[in-house]
Order: structure tokens, then sequence, then C-alpha cells
């Protein structure tokens, strides 16, 4: 697996190398081995494939996601917890789908108003661009199932998504501890984006609670009402 992921290779900007899962020394942090030796120990397997394949799409991205791994185990060690800023980073970097999107469709994402953002607002998804960036996320999609989701990172209306050089540029200033701190995602089941999946071309679809949850703030508010 290294060596095929070494094989592509892309420029000077991605300047690591894919090493076997056995040169992580024992006792070592993953993310910090790969900060201090550019190498990043890799399995055979889907889950660690397109982590490699990721490096390559988004080689600036990725370190920046790294160096802030790393300085966080700096400043705090290895603890039975992450900690918010390494369990958004690891968030990001599993799960997230980046989104470009119309403000009308993020509202009603926010919102979890899942009728208005995939039935009333369905004609706005054509204006909508997801770029798939966490690799575990990736893996799971290879066998899909309704209830996938993933966390969704808003990008800067004034970026093009379609510019991924210009994306990976934006994310690494985009990506800052306190920012990172506040977990800026939202979730969204995948199989919902219109046209990704043929029984969401249905109302129905989508009023499946046990998918498509309300907010929180949302049920108890109706909980109270009632009683």
């Amino acid at each position: 697996m290294a060596e095929a992921l070494n094989a592509r290779a892309l420029g000077v900007a991605n300047d690591v190398t894919f090493v076997p899962q056995s040169a992580l020394p024992e006792g070592q942090a993953y993310e910090d081995f790969i900060f201090k030796t550019a190498q990043v120990p890799t399995r055979d397997g889907l889950h660690d494939f397109f982590n490699g394949l990721c490096w390559h799409r988004f080689p600036l991205a990725k370190r920046r996601l790294n160096q802030l791994q790393a300085a966080e185990i700096d400043n705090q060690g290895i603890r039975h917890t992450r900690g918010p800023v390494r369990d958004a980073l690891t968030l990001f970097d599993e799960n997230v789908v980046l989104m470009h999107a119309p403000d009308d469709v993020w509202a009603a994402l926010q919102a979890r108003d899942w009728l208005r953002l995939f039935v009333d607002l369905r004609a706005q998804w054509q204006q909508v661009h997801l770029v798939l960036f966490g690799h575990a996320l990736l893996e799971k999609l290879v066998t899909p199932y309704k209830s996938i989701t993933a966390h969704v990172y808003r990008v800067d209306r004034d970026i093009n998504p379609q510019d991924e050089a210009a994306l990976d540029a934006w994310l690494v200033q985009d990506l800052q501890p306190a920012k990172l701190a506040t977990k800026p995602y939202e979730p969204l089941p995948i199989l919902g984006v219109p046209g990704w999946w043929p029984a969401n071309a249905e109302r129905a679809y989508y009023e499946d609670v046990n998918v498509f949850r309300p907010k929180r703030e949302t049920v108890a508010k109706t909980a109270h009402d009632f009683a």
C-alpha cells in the first residue's frame, strides 16, 4: 500500500512519504511521528488508502491538520481525552465534507430543517458544491447506508470550490485552533444530498426521524410546550 501511494506522489508541496505501519515506533503518537519525520504510517486497506489520496489531493490542508495536532500534543501531551481542538481536528480529518452553498441552504442545514433543506430548497442544490475530505467517510461510502452522517465545514463564499489549489490554500489559513475548538460543523446525512441516492427523490425519504433528526433545541421546546 505505502509503495503504491508513493508512486503517485505529486509535486514539492506534498513532501510526505508513505511507510509501513511498522515504521511507527511503539509509544509515539501517529500525528507526532508524521510531523517529525514527514512519513505517514500506512496499513493495507481502504481507510489508509483514502487517507493517502487525500494527502495527494489536499497536501497543504493535510499538513496543516498534522501541524495543529502536533502542536496540541506538544502542549498537552497524550491524555485519555484529546481535548476540544484535537477532537475537532480528528473529526475534520476523518469525516468532513466541505460545502460551498447559498445562505438559504446553509441556514436550513444549521436549523436541521430537513424538509426545507432537501425539498423546498431542492433547486438551490444546483448551486451547492461538496468536496468529500474525510477518509473514514469515503470508506463508509464504499458500502453505503442511509444513516451515514458527515460533518459539514462551510467554505467561504469568495472561494471557488472547483479550484482545489485555492481551496487547499484557503483551508491552511482558515483552520485555526480557536475556530476548531468551537467544533464548527453541521451534521449532514450524506445520502440525503439530491441525486446521490435514488430513494431521496421522494419526500418520505426525509421524514425518517431516525436519520433526519430535529435539532435538540427544537425537540426540547416541543416537549416543554406539551408539558
